[in-house]
């Protein structure tokens, strides 16, 4: 009986052990899982170097008013997910965007966070800007002040030139195998910042340019649904929850289409594997292009096959053009909707959606 109980004790440790993401993973361990999850990359018709959803913070006050929190994050495009991030705080991240741009740009953000120690060092390397020489001063200023430095702060081409040299060099120690191409890509999306600033807007290809679509500046600034500031840099600590995970590699960008056969069901293997669940998964107003592609039943299956939990929620944008939605708030081109994963499995379950209008009033968790 008593070697039966050792074996058991020492089955349920080695199980225990098993069912845990890791606490980080090496350079190579990181590159290796993105080459394991990801898919060949597809085409959108956008550079999506910033977001174009003004109101994508509204949503953290539905996340903290239904206590979503902690597992597994997953969402879409550039660095909108940081929020997102820091206020879940996920033990691991995945980004999984049908660009290949989109994880390059992410290797980006990932190399300033691991050389910026506060927020004004990010936002300085980020747009080439000379950052103060007291940065850990500025940690207790709001972010109105810290972007309003960065906005005074004279072009420097110097300095410009040296934040692509630094930053060049911790992208090739990332782990990840980058072409010439790649790097000219992501030196052409630093370039970008460092011109536009925080001016900069989503731009589109093929189609007329809207100068609706909130700026940089605006969209760091926005608060949530209470008037909170919100975004990942209006607080210290906000910032460091995100550089937190990156330094410890768990972050994870990867090539994925939504309604693929690989990297969503590859995703959920990983955490399933590990015991973990999905808390959130940020969804953009990627679900319109699957509703107008035919894919949408498809992505629903892969949604259904993640592991989730009674508080796991799909995070969306809607774009009321023609439509108007009932939870539109004043004044801002979008709406950030909540729907539980289950709600959403249940109603595909049970006969699906007419459509994508369909999808984006029925079921809304919040701002209910």
């Amino acid at each position: 009986m008593k070697r039966l109980a050792c074996l058991l004790a020492v089955g349920l440790s080695a199980t225990a052990l098993r069912a845990q993401l890791p606490p980080r993973l090496s350079l190579p361990e990181f590159a290796a899982l993105i080459e394991r999850l990801s898919e060949p990359g597809g085409y959108f018709d956008t550079d999506n170097l910033v977001s174009n959803e003004d109101s994508y913070l509204h949503a953290i006050t539905g996340l903290r008013r239904h206590g979503v929190s902690g597992g597994v994050y997953i969402g879409v495009g550039p660095d909108q997910n940081f929020s997102y991030i820091a206020a879940i705080r996920p033990a691991m991240a995945f980004i999984v965007d049908i660009r290949r741009d989109n994880l390059l740009e992410h290797l980006l953000f990932k190399a300033i966070f691991a050389e910026a120690r506060t927020r004004m060092e990010y936002v300085c390397l980020l747009l080439g800007r000379r950052a103060p020489a007291d940065t850990a001063g500025w940690g207790a200023r709001e972010l109105e002040a810290v972007l309003d430095y960065v906005a005074r702060a004279p072009p420097d081409s110097g300095v410009a030139a040296a934040a692509r040299r630094v930053l060049r060099a911790r992208l090739l120690t990332s782990g990840v195998a980058l072409s010439a191409e790649d790097l000219r890509t992501i030196a052409r999306f630093h370039d970008t910042f460092i011109t536009e600033g925080l001016g900069l807007r989503l731009t589109t290809f093929g189609r007329r340019a809207r100068r609706d679509y909130p700026d940089y500046r605006r969209l760091l600034l926005e608060t949530d649904l209470d008037g909170r500031p919100a975004s990942f840099l209006a607080r210290e600590t906000a910032f460091r929850v995100v550089k937190d995970l990156h330094e410890r590699n768990l972050i994870v960008p990867v090539v994925g289409d939504f309604a693929g056969a690989k990297a969503l069901a590859a995703i959920g293997e990983y955490v399933s594997a590990r015991g973990a669940r999905v808390s959130a998964f940020y969804t953009s107003n990627v679900e319109q292009y699957l509703f107008e592609a035919g894919t949408f039943e498809r992505f629903a299956r892969n949604l259904a096959s993640l592991p989730y939990g009674e508080r796991s929620v799909i995070i969306r944008s809607y774009f009321p053009y023609g439509r108007a939605h009932p939870q539109a708030v004043s004044g801002y081109l979008s709406v950030q909707l909540l729907q539980r994963f289950s709600d959403l499995v249940a109603a595909q379950r049970s006969g699906g959606y007419e459509g994508y209008f369909d999808l984006v009033r029925r079921g809304v968790l919040y701002p209910r």
